[in-house]
């Protein structure tokens, strides 16, 4: 169990092995795309199995966090994309780009880092799924009011994947482990370790899908983009503490507020902007894989 222990804490570092790698021979994991969604899936059936009704209804009860939560990441996010990328003077497009990611709801991954950071995951999938749900009205107006474009965001489309790839497996593994209880303590012990594989192998799939782009990254936007996922995670942490909230709920709120939907951000980049647009979006898809897997790894050594 030691070796199982330690190969989950060097998380990082595999993160980083394998987005080299990606970088190295994309065409060899690009393919694996379709793969994604049943990886995903995996790792969220892996947290069903350590959590009960009760972690939801307890999420639930406490609705305050709910729109503290989605406040925070429509609020600063958006803010903070607009005022990095005009503070390093980058060009509109670029400008474009950077607004989707901040004003695009919470992702999934959000939910696999909270997981392995000890963090509250039944308040994390309550936090994507609202902030998804929100997406549809809040996207295109924050994305009028900073680039001066509105966009029209495939909500009811996301929903779906979320039910399909988060909600259903996470259900699953709710129910399993009512049932079973004590059974799947040996179960329960290892999957933090094929959740770190699932993930890792996602990451490299993904770093393969956007090697091109990344390629014409200058060092300027990655400053940028790096800026931004470091501010938000930051500020969401600090805003979480000074409201006097507990460590744990703070590490989901600092993780929800710094992690978005890139991949959606690229996606309406390149279809109501160009592809220039995309550059941001699609450096951060990695990007906040990267930072997330340190700070879940330094998290998950301390009490939360």
């Amino acid at each position: 169990m030691g070796a199982v222990v330690l190969a989950t804490r060097l998380f990082p570092l595999w993160a980083l092995l394998v987005s080299a790698l990606a970088l190295w021979r994309p065409e060899a994991l690009a393919p694996g795309r379709p793969a994604i969604p049943w990886l995903l899936g995996l790792v969220m059936f892996g947290m069903g199995l350590t959590l009960t009704p009760a972690d939801f209804a307890r999420a639930l009860r406490r609705p305050g966090l709910l729109v503290l939560g989605v406040a925070m990441q429509f609020m600063l996010m958006p803010m903070l994309a607009w005022l990095i990328a005009t503070l390093m003077a980058l060009p509109p497009a670029l400008l474009a780009g950077m607004v989707l990611v901040g004003t695009a709801p919470g992702g999934t991954a959000s939910n696999v880092i909270c997981y392995l950071a000890r963090a509250d995951v039944a308040l994390s999938i309550a936090l994507t799924t609202a902030s998804t749900l929100l997406s549809i009205l809040v996207t295109p107006f924050l994305t009028w009011l900073y680039a001066g474009q509105s966009v029209p965001v495939p909500a009811l489309a996301m929903l779906a994947t979320i039910g399909k790839i988060v909600l259903l497996p996470v259900a699953a593994g709710v129910v399993i482990n009512h049932l079973l209880g004590r059974r799947l303590q040996p179960f329960q012990a290892v999957f933090p370790l094929v959740s770190v594989i699932a993930i890792l192998v996602i990451i490299a799939i993904i770093v393969a899908l956007n090697a091109d782009r990344i390629g014409q990254l200058t060092i300027l936007l990655a400053l940028a983009v790096g800026l931004h996922n470091g501010l938000g995670l930051l500020t969401g942490y600090g805003f979480a503490r000074l409201s006097g909230l507990d460590e744990r709920t703070s590490r989901t709120l600092a993780i929800e507020v710094g992690m978005q939907n890139s991949g959606l951000a690229v996606a309406l980049a390149v279809k109501h902007f160009s592809a220039l647009a995309a550059l941001p979006g699609a450096l951060f898809s990695v990007w906040h894989n990267i930072t997330g897997s340190l700070l879940a790894a330094l998290w998950s050594r301390r009490p939360s």
